[in-house]
């Protein structure tokens, strides 16, 4: 697959790892693989499991945001859409350096590696 480039007039934080570009949810894959390979971060309000996980989004979603507003992000799509019922893009975006935003939060700890054979624990 090839990735493309989108752009956005506006992009904002939803949680952690999804993005919204120009209203359209956008999943970051950290340079993973769609289906095979990932990032994940603590879900978010009620779909939190416990009040820990719940903290941790709100962490995991303030960093996002700083990233997010920084000068010349490149989001590229990797073609891929996630297996939820909205479909998000699966996107992978570059900060002005190359880092990739993803990856960086799994570098600081605010995600883990996610694969389709293990979910996160976010309360223990």
């Amino acid at each position: 697959m090839i990735a493309e480039l989108i752009l956005c007039t506006s992009l904002t934080a939803v949680d952690g790892d999804t993005v919204k570009c120009d209203g359209q949810n956008m999943r970051l894959l950290g340079e993973g693989v769609p289906f095979v390979s990932g990032i994940d971060t603590p879900e978010i309000g009620s779909h939190a499991k416990c009040v820990k996980e719940r903290k941790l989004a709100l962490i995991a979603k303030g960093r996002l945001k700083e990233l997010l507003a920084e000068k010349g992000l490149r989001i590229d799509w990797s073609g891929a859409v996630d297996r939820t019922q909205s479909h998000r893009p699966l996107v992978n975006i570059y900060r002005a350096n190359g880092e990739e935003i993803g990856k960086k939060l799994l570098q600081e700890g605010f995600a883990r590696a996610w694969s389709p054979k293990h979910r996160n624990d976010w309360c223990d």
